[in-house]
């Protein structure tokens, strides 16, 4: 027989997901090599292969329920964005986050594990695409919010917004998603900003305040007036809820949200391949190796 231990080395070894890897092992007695011989044989090596591939491109997207009280979003990465524009491609991804928002899983790990359809877990789905599409594929990550949820995808997936409100204007919120999208402010609010950054920022403000020559002469307490002015800059120009509202410049964002009885709760939002090292590829090299 075999350990949990075994199916950990078979995952390491192959990159084959956890419950084929089991399988693997119980077709051939326990015995390491035959069951990569195995997962070959039934066609995941290809899979495999690709696996070592960077997933930097890829889709955002969004799910939320018909009454608005469950919403998801997830993003997949794939190697090229021509897969990311692929209808069954994206097809694939809708219902991945339509999973994710009735399911609720603790994380990527938990979620490989879930049923996708009757016949297959989300894993299996994920390596059938890959050898369906013939790209590396990667579910990277993903978060859901119950309550009154509203969502918001910007480019054809590039960047989604799903927002997380108190009050039942779900239009509203939609509207500051577009603006999240938009801005990616640094915080929800003033009073979200951790002390060191607020400390931070004014040391940057005094140290440029005395670089002018103008204000060699200025007081202490103008000064600390001059330093408060830029921190509330600051604020307004990183605090989601201080900033001027893009879609309706009159209002400040926490003041348009009041104006239709809401208030912003909480948000995420994913940028496509955000973070990640994307491939750079040099033309002369891949002709040389189609020369060689």
């Amino acid at each position: 027989m075999f350990t949990a231990k075994d199916v950990k080395e078979l995952r390491e070894r192959t990159g084959c997901g956890m419950m084929d890897c089991k399988k693997a092992l119980t077709e051939s007695d326990g015995d390491m090599e035959k069951a990569i011989e195995f997962l070959r044989e039934k066609g995941l090596a290809a899979a495999t292969k690709k696996a070592g591939r960077i997933a930097a491109e890829g889709i955002v997207l969004t799910y939320v329920n018909d009454d608005a009280t469950v919403g998801s979003i997830i993003e997949v990465n794939s190697e090229t964005d021509f897969v990311a524009k692929n209808a069954d491609f994206q097809a694939f991804v809708t219902q991945l986050a339509k999973i994710v928002a009735e399911s609720n899983p603790a994380d990527v790990e938990n979620f490989m594990t879930m049923k996708y359809d009757d016949a297959m877990t989300v894993e299996a789905a994920l390596q059938d695409k890959i050898l369906t599409i013939g790209e590396n594929m990667k579910i990277r990550r993903f978060a859901r919010y119950e309550g009154k949820v509203a969502s918001y995808v910007h480019g054809g997936g590039k960047i989604g917004v799903l927002t997380l409100i108190e009050g039942e204007d779900t239009n509203a919120a939609k509207e500051v998603a577009m603006h999240i999208a938009a801005i990616n402010p640094l915080y929800v609010s003033k009073d979200c900003v951790p002390e060191a950054d607020v400390e931070k920022e004014k040391a940057i403000i005094i140290a440029q305040i005395k670089e002018d020559p103008k204000n060699a002469s200025k007081p202490d307490a103008i000064i600390e007036k001059m330093v408060g002015g830029k921190i509330g800059k600051f604020f307004e120009q990183n605090c989601l809820l201080q900033q001027e509202f893009c879609v309706n410049p009159d209002f400040k964002v926490e003041k348009y949200l009041e104006s239709k009885g809401v208030k912003l709760v909480d948000y995420v939002r994913f940028e496509k391949g955000e973070g990640l090292e994307k491939k750079e590829d040099n033309f002369a090299d891949e002709v040389a190796s189609m020369i060689k």
